[in-house]
């Protein structure tokens, strides 16, 4: 490790900034010894310690193993606040806002599809749109985009999209309370209008998979997983009204950082108190956007259903499509822990709650994760692990090493369909640009703020 990089190790996944000139706290990394040198390199490390100098923090400016740099916060980045005189940054939640994962299990093992695999993905593929700036097959009128907004998944449940017990099996049963339509901008909406029911382009996908290992049998039982069974994996976010509602808010926030004097060491940092009146505005509209993508992957879940029930000619009840669960990782959440309600930013970064879901996405042709919270992390991280494999290198760096069809024919040749609208995104999604998620998911393991149940390995995957 380079002499300038300042993390010091406290064991072997833990690694600690020490509190310098403005920082109110200290940092603290999970991360492994080999992942380190990346963390140092990539100058992420240097976001931990900005982050910790927003006043009114609590406990460290945490970061996950699937650390990089991101928009003033790191992607992999947790920060709790208290609410007399701590902020709300949009820089701390992202752009996509609620993008998240969602797991389907199913009765059946690989052989009850056998061949079928490429007609499934086919179908899917024709069924859910993807692709950058992807329209859907719902053409909402403003009354009902604000019905989605502020009701989430309960909007696509009512409207015919799935079971009422699907909600029981999502974060905040689908919706995030706090959702006001007023204060989301006509941009928002209109990008908002054509996209639900859209999987998007980038790091999100549509995975059919295998589960190929079972690490936790008691928990695997409790989540209806078993060894051999096929799952689908649903990772997308709120799309262009998320994005939308994220700048919109960044403007407002440069403003009021100048209003409640905030001393910014980044302008992406850009903040106001959580209970302001910019703070509680930016909590209703990004509250909608959060709620859009519960909506969204829930109608995207029942093209899932019609696709497999159409294509294997089975019924409901043979199949068993249900919802494991749905759990965002770019969110901001009111909490208590510890007795004080704080308020979290989760960036890249998933819930870890006792005896829940946590669900690790894979990057193309890599394996996907079931893992289960601890009262560990309600300790340590303010209930928080990774959520997934995280970048070491730009899509533009990506590109320069990989060509999409040669990627594809690789990932045939290991036994993985893809279906993609272009040739580049699978290029600049291509599993060289990311870390090791088995490393990820073994570092946030045997610190123990998550615990590993199931390992799925992709068998037919769809990209944007």
């Amino acid at each position: 490790m380079s002499q300038s990089c300042p993390l010091k190790k406290v064991d072997d996944y833990r690694w600690k900034i020490e509190k310098t000139g403005g920082m109110h706290t200290e940092g603290l990394i999970f991360a492994s010894e080999k992942m380190v040198s990346n963390i140092c390199s990539d100058n992420a490390y240097q976001q931990v310690s900005n982050v910790a100098t927003l006043p009114g923090i609590v406990g460290y400016s945490l970061a996950m193993p699937d650390i990089h740099w991101g928009y003033g916060f790191p992607i992999g980045g947790v920060a709790a606040f208290n609410l007399n005189g701590g902020v709300i940054s949009p820089g701390g939640i992202g752009y996509d806002i609620n993008c998240g994962v969602r797991l389907l299990r199913t009765n059946l093992s690989k052989k009850d599809i056998g061949k079928n695999i490429k007609n499934l993905i086919a179908g899917l593929f024709t069924n859910i749109p993807s692709g950058v700036g992807s329209t859907g097959k719902l053409n909402l009128s403003s009354q009902e985009v604000k019905n989605v907004l502020e009701k989430g998944a309960s909007w696509a449940i009512d409207a015919g999209f799935g079971e009422k017990v699907d909600s029981e099996n999502i974060e905040e049963k689908g919706i995030l309370e706090g959702a006001n339509f007023a204060n989301v901008s006509p941009r928002a909406i209109e990008r908002g209008r054509e996209q639900l029911g859209t999987l998007g382009a980038g790091n999100h996908f549509l995975e059919i998979q295998e589960v190929v290992e079972i690490y936790d049998e008691k928990y695997a039982q409790k989540f209806g997983i078993f060894l051999g069974q096929i799952t689908v994996m649903i990772h997308t976010g709120s799309r262009g009204l998320g994005y939308q509602v994220c700048d919109d808010y960044i403007k407002v926030m440069l403003s009021a950082s100048r209003k409640y004097g905030i001393n910014l060491i980044d302008k992406q940092l850009a903040c106001a108190p959580v209970l302001s009146d910019e703070g509680k505005k930016y909590f209703s509209a990004m509250a909608c956007a959060a709620n859009y993508a519960f909506a969204n992957r829930q109608i995207i879940t029942h093209w899932v259903r019609e696709t497999f029930m159409k294509v294997l000619t089975k019924s409901p009840k043979d199949l068993g499509l249900e919802l494991v669960y749905d759990v965002a990782h770019n969110i901001g959440k009111f909490e208590e822990h510890g007795g004080q309600k704080i308020f979290i930013h989760r960036k890249g970064a998933t819930r870890s709650f006792p005896n829940i879901p946590v669900l690790i996405p894979g990057t193309m042709g890599t394996a996907s994760y079931v893992l289960v919270g601890t009262e560990q992390a309600l300790k340590e991280t303010y209930g928080s692990t990774c959520h997934g494999a995280g970048r070491v290198m730009s899509r533009t760096q990506a590109l320069k090493g990989e060509r999409g069809s040669e990627l594809a024919k690789r990932l045939e040749s290991e036994g993985i369909t893809v279906h993609a609208k272009e040739w580049k995104t699978l290029a600049e999604e291509a599993p060289s640009a990311y870390k090791d998620v088995n490393l990820v998911v073994d570092v946030c393991h045997r610190a123990g703020i998550s615990q590993k149940v199931a390992k799925m390995r992709p068998l037919g995957v769809i990209k944007g």
